[in-house]
C-alpha cells in the first residue's frame, strides 16, 4: 500500500473601551498588524509526488481549500488548491464520479506536481497584513504561503482575514486588557479603546513600556492598528 507524507510545518459599532490609565494624549504612529499575528500556523503541506486523490482526501480531512506543495527536500515548490485539483480530476477523466470502479484500461493516476501552480504568492512573517490583503484581492488569490527564509511556517488565507475582521471591538479590547494585565509592567496603568479593530492605548509608560504595550495589543487576533497616547 501506498503511504502519503503529509506534513503540518506552520453592523458598523461605535468601537469600545476599557480603562487600565489615562493622561493628557500625545498620538504615537501607529503599527500594523504583521502577518506572523494572522497565519495559521503550523501549516499542513504535500509533496508533490502525491496523486491528485490524495491531495483532494487531504484537504478534506483539515478543512482547508489549498495547499503548499514541497519538494523533497521540503522546500516549496508550488501551491495546489481545490479548483487545480478538480480540473486535474476531471480534465484527466471526465467520468470520474460515473466510474467508480477501476479497471485495467484506467488512465494512471495524475500527480499534484502535473497541476500544482508554480508561480506563488509569498508573503514573509513581517509583512503588512493589510498590504497582503490588497494584493490577494488585486491577484484574486485565496491562500498565500508564509515564508521565514525558505522555510515554510505559515499560510494566509481568504477565511484567516475574515476570522480576523470578524471579532467585534468589545471582545477585541477585553482580550488586550487581559494581554496587557497579565505579561506587561505593573506599574503602569493604560486606557484601552478599539474601534473597528483599530487600537488606542493611553498612558503612563517609558519607551520600553511602551513598546511591551504595543507588542501585547498586536498579538491579539482582530487588531489591525495599534496607536498610544501618553
Amino acid at each position: 500500500m501506498m503511504t502519503l507524507d503529509v506534513a503540518i510545518a506552520g453592523v458598523e459599532d461605535q468601537g469600545c473601551s476599557g480603562r487600565v490609565g489615562e493622561r493628557r494624549p500625545r498620538r504615537k504612529e501607529t503599527t500594523p498588524m504583521l502577518v506572523r499575528e494572522a497565519m495559521t500556523s503550523p501549516v499542513v503541506t504535500i509533496p508533490r509526488t502525491a496523486t491528485v486523490r490524495q491531495a483532494i482526501r487531504v484537504l478534506h480531512e483539515h478543512d482547508i481549500t489549498a495547499l503548499p506543495v514541497v519538494d523533497d527536500s521540503g522546500r516549496l515548490a508550488g501551491i495546489v488548491s481545490e479548483m487545480d485539483l478538480l480540473r486535474g480530476v476531471f480534465e484527466h477523466d471526465p467520468r470520474a464520479f460515473a466510474r467508480p470502479l477501476a479497471t485495467s484500461s484506467s488512465p494512471a493516476p495524475r500527480l499534484v506536481g502535473d497541476v500544482m501552480t508554480h508561480d506563488v504568492e509569498i508573503a514573509r512573517p513581517g509583512t503588512d497584513v493589510a498590504e497582503l490583503a490588497e494584493t490577494m484581492m488585486k491577484t484574486r488569490i485565496k491562500s498565500v504561503p508564509v515564508l521565514a527564509g525558505s522555510d515554510i511556517v505559515g499560510i494566509v488565507s481568504r477565511r484567516d482575514l475574515i476570522a480576523i475582521l470578524a471579532r467585534d471591538d468589545a471582545r477585541i479590547r477585553d482580550d488586550v486588557l487581559a494581554a496587557i494585565a497579565e505579561y506587561g509592567p505593573d506599574d503602569v496603568r493604560w486606557d484601552v479603546s478599539v474601534r473597528d479593530g483599530i487600537v488606542e492605548l493611553r498612558g503612563r509608560a517609558d519607551e520600553p513600556g511602551q513598546r511591551i504595550a504595543d507588542v501585547l495589543a498586536r498579538t491579539v487576533p482582530g487588531v489591525t492598528r495599534v496607536s498610544i497616547r501618553e
